[in-house]
């Protein structure tokens, strides 16, 4: 029986793979194309993964009321465990006139998440990511896949441009316009002969 035993090790060790996910987590919310290129199984784990912090960078976006602020920071505290903190022994390191250590890329993701990604699925229920397969790689023939963030710019201007282009297989309509033009220059064309 398969009870309790409901994700994949990917071959690692619990460490390593938590380790893993929160790489992946951080690189997919920095990307500046918000999506990233991995193996179809290590695609499959992250999606649930980023989805729960995701939801909970949404549900602080959604907050009003007096308590707001309290539980925003409540959430953005659950949410930082799902990346490397990033800020270890950061205030000891620097010294009197020297500059601190820049930032880790957790830190980066979890202010894009709560300050950007937080307000784009603020009405999304759900499904913040998509999984697309893109075959097998030249090397070991480990299946790739890209997960990326929907509602992406990509997805807009490709949506902008579908609703300006005609439906095919419907002729193109001439306006009343258009229409008296082409008769005039007919017109025009015949008489000058």
């Amino acid at each position: 029986m398969r009870h309790l035993k409901a994700h994949r090790k990917l071959g690692r060790t619990t460490e390593h793979r938590i380790s893993m996910l929160r790489n992946l987590a951080t690189s997919l919310i920095n990307s500046r194309e918000d999506r990233i290129v991995t193996t179809l199984p290590k695609a499959k784990e992250l999606r649930p993964y980023v989805e729960r912090a995701i939801t909970l960078s949404r549900r602080a976006a959604a907050l009003e009321g007096e308590r707001a602020e309290v539980v925003s920071v409540h959430l953005r505290r659950q949410a930082a465990s799902f990346f490397h903190a990033g800020n270890y022994r950061r205030a000891i390191t620097t010294r009197r006139g020297q500059t601190p250590p820049p930032r880790t890329a957790g830190v980066a993701a979890l202010a894009r998440l709560f300050d950007e990604l937080g307000e784009r699925f603020k009405d999304r229920p759900g499904g913040y990511t998509r999984i697309i397969k893109m075959g097998r790689r030249s090397g070991d023939g480990a299946e790739l896949a890209i997960i990326e963030l929907v509602d992406n710019a990509r997805d807009k201007e490709a949506q902008n441009t579908a609703r300006k282009r005609p439906a095919k297989g419907s002729p193109k309509k001439k306006s009343a316009e258009t229409k008296a033009e082409s008769a005039t220059k007919d017109k025009e064309e015949g008489a000058g002969e």
